[in-house]
């Protein structure tokens, strides 16, 4: 592959947008990793987007890989999504009642996972797993969960200790205003350590109401389930009387139609989904066995509301979406992608020898700045940040934009083609040689 030229990108309007933001929005930003703290500079400042690029307020156009933090499996401003959205727009936006495309999205829903005997949908993926541990509270009238290190369920209070995603790219292991009194009813386990989980269980004996977990990690970058651990904790739970959360805000719909409970063959009893079910607006859901999403109001006890769930705009994006996933051959095809992209970024490795290892499950990818193989958190900490940091500017710099963070996926789109691919190789070899150089 020939090299890129590589010109060093202008973004005066960029960074004046950015100086405004920082006025009157928090840090500048509405989500903390978009700050760009963890890796230099600015952001970007997003004018538009289509298939799998963006362009930003002055006109650079990127090869994108974040893809709205994996909602835009079939890349930006889709035609049937937009189609979509702008009719049921001129039908009404939001109506705070019930419509038939609830129904519609349900069903997809429970056909593609048919542990989600019933559904109930949210605005977010924190809704839905808050909602989820709530209900598993409830149902087993047990107040501890445990959760995995590493692994990013949202920021509600029961979830933000030793968590991935944001938290990890900013160092934070506990957040302030968390009373401790809540932080203790959870209680936090190294991925892939079934005998850690083995231990809390018989540490707290009869306490626990549920285990969540995301059956493919990928809030501390991309790390998969190593052989027999889901299976083990489908069955420990059993054993005590406790719950299986699966956490699919990114695996659902994104490892295959089905998500990854359809992948390893494991039934949770509860699964969260969120981000591709939108097709890039905000819903989320939460579902699981009859008997306990029975519990939730108004035909049980347990408590929850939005004035936007159930969205119409949301529900006619997630049905083209999910419509448009469950053609034939749409995953054979993507995953060929994500294939020849996780194939490249491997062979530059060896050719170079650089300390990093690449890890892929389907269309998520994550280069690890680490010369060993990361199976959990305690891992992933300790890749070299600081190389990240030079090698996602490099990349930017060279049109290829991924997620500002070395604890975070990159997303491959059934919009990105060969060349952007290829491009994309290229740009890695020469970006990874900057960060070596550079250290």
């Amino acid at each position: 592959m020939s090299a890129l030229k590589l010109v060093k990108m202008e973004r005066p309007r960029s960074e004046e947008i950015f100086r405004r933001a920082t006025e009157v929005l928090v840090g500048g930003v509405n989500s903390p990793v978009r700050a760009f703290r963890a890796v230099g500079g600015d952001p970007i400042v997003v004018d538009r987007a289509a298939g799998a690029r963006l362009w930003d307020a002055d006109g650079n156009e990127y090869i994108d890989y974040v893809c709205s933090w994996g909602a835009l499996i079939l890349g930006h401003a889709h035609p049937k999504v937009v189609e979509a959205i702008a009719t049921q727009a001129r039908r009404g936006t939001s109506y705070g009642m019930p419509t038939e495309l609830e129904i519609e999205l349900a069903a997809r829903l429970r056909t593609a996972l048919p542990s989600c005997e019933k559904v109930r949908f949210v605005s977010s993926g924190t809704e839905a797993t808050m909602s989820a541990v709530r209900l598993a509270r409830a149902a087993t009238g047990r107040d501890f969960i445990i959760k995995f290190e590493g692994c990013y369920h949202g920021h509600s209070d029961s979830f933000l200790s030793e968590a991935g995603s944001g938290l990890a790219t900013l160092g934070i292991a506990a957040c302030p205003g968390v009373p401790q009194a809540l932080a203790a009813l959870t209680l936090n386990a190294p991925y892939n350590d079934i005998a850690a989980v083995q231990k809390l269980f018989d540490r707290h004996r009869d306490k626990i109401a549920a285990v969540i977990v995301e059956p493919v990690a990928a809030n501390m970058g991309v790390v998969p389930p190593i052989a027999g651990f889901l299976q083990n904790l489908r069955d420990l739970a059993t054993r005590h009387g406790a719950l299986l959360i699966f956490d699919e805000v990114i695996s659902g719909f994104r490892v295959c139609y089905g998500g990854a409970q359809t992948v390893f063959g494991i039934a949770p009893d509860l699964t969260t989904l969120g981000k591709i079910i939108g097709g890039g607006l905000p819903v989320a859901a939460y579902g699981g066995r009859r008997d306990l999403m029975d519990r939730v109001a108004p035909l049980g006890p347990v408590y929850q509301a939005g004035t936007l769930s159930g969205n119409p705009l949301a529900m006619s994006a997630g049905i083209a979406t999910l419509d448009l996933l469950a053609a034939p051959g749409f995953y054979e095809s993507l995953d060929a992608r994500a294939k020849r992209l996780g194939d490249g970024i491997a062979a530059v490795l060896r050719e170079t020898g650089a300390p990093a290892t690449a890890a892929r499950v389907g269309s998520l990818l994550t280069l690890f700045f680490s010369g060993e193989t990361v199976r959990d958190y305690a891992g992933a900490k300790k890749c070299d940040t600081r190389r990240f940091a030079t090698f996602f500017r490099a990349m930017l710099d060279r049109g290829v934009f991924l997620a500002p963070s070395q604890f975070e996926a990159l997303f491959v789109s059934s919009a990105h083609s060969d060349a952007d691919i290829d491009r994309t190789i290229s740009a890695f070899r020469e970006s990874l040689a900057s960060a070596m150089e550079s250290s």
